[in-house]
């Protein structure tokens, strides 16, 4: 990021991350990626590393750090595994983010020291077998008796949906699609009429755990209830705006890598007696890969310096979301072909980033919907 020069912190994060994942990410990616294992023990080194509580400030824990720092431990991680950056990622923007926004003093204290730590893994529930996009059609159901709320319900595509200790789940409460008709609930592992269920088998990401939340009669006490009742869906979408930022910083590292893998191997692999970085049909494919990278670095560093003053993003994480996991799917498809014939073998990383970062234009918000946040922005 040469003309984004980093500060002292986003330097000593990508050193720490780069000689970590040297020793305890690359050796293992292949299999990891293979036989589809969510490597829970390196997740929990993350934690140790810091790495789990990136913007939880320090008094609870954290790193106290700010988007930046941010943005960078996830472009590092997804370099080397793009579905450990994903799990941090999800682990800090939605489960510790969510509870961090909008938790009470007595839950903050209770589970952002947990998380920060990766003591207890999160995990986050929106979306539903039939509610992706639209998200406000849930059936997962939240009806108050007393002092308790009784959940019943299936949340599907979770991260971490059976290995996580909490998760912080949207139920509905109200009406379908009243906006004010969601609550949030914290939940944890062991709670009765609580399980994971059916783990996904993946194209991509297969490092990072994709399960189902299982609600069956599920107790929980009124002081479960992050916010207020009925917040539920605003403070989602709230939320998503930072997680965007995270998935733009996903896309980047995907993006990077696969440009620099690309630009290496352009420079040592011969064609007609010369390196094929010469010849201009890769050169320019190079240079427009450059060049889409620096836009999409661009368009996510403004949006996270403007989260970092407290401006609101929803517009700015919605393009750099948009445009970053657009590009790096581009970048990754031109790195295989640079590659050709090795670029369709497991031999090279860029075979795998091109499988994980079609998820990027899919998870948080799909490209469609990223549109239609934008359009609505500068239509107002």
């Amino acid at each position: 990021m040469n003309h984004l020069s980093l500060n002292e912190n986003q330097v000593m994060i990508a050193d720490m991350i780069r000689d970590f994942g040297a020793k305890s990410i690359t050796p293992y990616r292949k299999e990891w990626d293979d036989k589809q294992e969510f490597p829970l023990s390196l997740i929990k080194e993350l934690g140790k590393l810091g790495l789990m509580g990136v913007l939880v400030p320090t008094n609870y824990g954290g790193s106290g750090f700010g988007y930046f720092e941010y943005i960078t431990a996830i472009v590092e991680l997804a370099k080397l595994d793009p579905g450990i950056a994903l799990s941090m990622a999800a682990h800090n923007s939605l489960c510790t983010g969510h509870i961090m926004l909008f938790g009470n003093e007595e839950q903050k204290q209770k589970y952002l020291p947990k998380l920060a730590s990766c003591e207890w893994l999160g995990a986050w529930g929106l979306t539903e077998p039939n509610t992706g996009s639209d998200a406000a059609n849930m059936k997962t159901v939240a009806k108050q008796d007393g002092d308790y709320f009784v959940l019943n319900g299936t949340k599907n595509f979770i991260t971490h949906g059976v290995s996580g200790d909490v998760a912080v789940v949207i139920a509905r409460t109200g009406e379908v699609r009243d906006s004010r008709g969601m609550t949030a609930f914290v939940v944890e592992k062991g709670t009765k009429g609580f399980r994971g269920g059916r783990v996904e088998d993946k194209l991509g990401m297969r490092t990072s755990e994709t399960a189902e939340l299982i609600f069956e009669d599920c107790r929980l006490h009124k002081s479960n209830v992050l916010g207020k009742v009925g917040e539920g869906f605003i403070q989602s979408m709230k939320l998503l705006e930072g997680g965007r930022i995270s998935i733009a910083a996903l896309s980047l590292g995907i993006a990077e890598g696969a440009l620099e893998a690309s630009l290496q191997y352009a420079k040592v692999r011969h064609q007609f007696d010369r390196p094929i970085s010469d010849f201009q049909g890769i050169s320019f494919k190079l240079a427009e890969m450059a060049t889409e990278l620096d836009a999409a670095k661009l368009l996510t560093f403004r949006a996270a310096a403007m989260k970092n003053e407290g401006k609101s993003v929803k517009l700015e994480s919605a393009m750099a979301k948009y445009y970053s996991s657009e590009v790096a799917v581009k970048l990754s498809n031109e790195a295989v072909q640079i590659f050709g014939g090795y670029g369709f073998t497991k031999d090279y990383p860029v075979e795998k980033y091109y499988r994980d970062v079609k998820l990027c234009t899919i998870g948080e918000g799909t490209t469609e919907i990223q549109k239609l946040v934008i359009a609505k922005c500068i239509l107002e």
